[in-house]
């Protein structure tokens, strides 16, 4: 698959370093409210553009793998 950054085109999640909401939500499996209350809760996963969330992808998956286990 041939992604072109320059043209705007589509981009993967695993490869995009700040996710919305939605993108975190389909990313983790984890529900928009759950995701919500876990940014209100860990500051530090999140990049804030005025009031726009931005989630960190890899401190997220991090914070995923130290915290829960399957």
């Amino acid at each position: 698959m041939t992604t072109d950054y320059m043209n705007n085109t589509y981009v993967p999640l695993w490869e995009k370093e700040l996710l919305n909401v939605p993108e975190a939500t389909a990313f983790s499996g984890i529900g928009q409210n759950s995701i919500r209350a876990l940014i209100e809760e860990h500051p530090e996963l999140v990049f804030r553009v005025g009031t726009k969330h931005l989630i960190k992808r890899k401190s997220l998956q991090k914070f995923i793998r130290d915290n829960y286990s399957m």
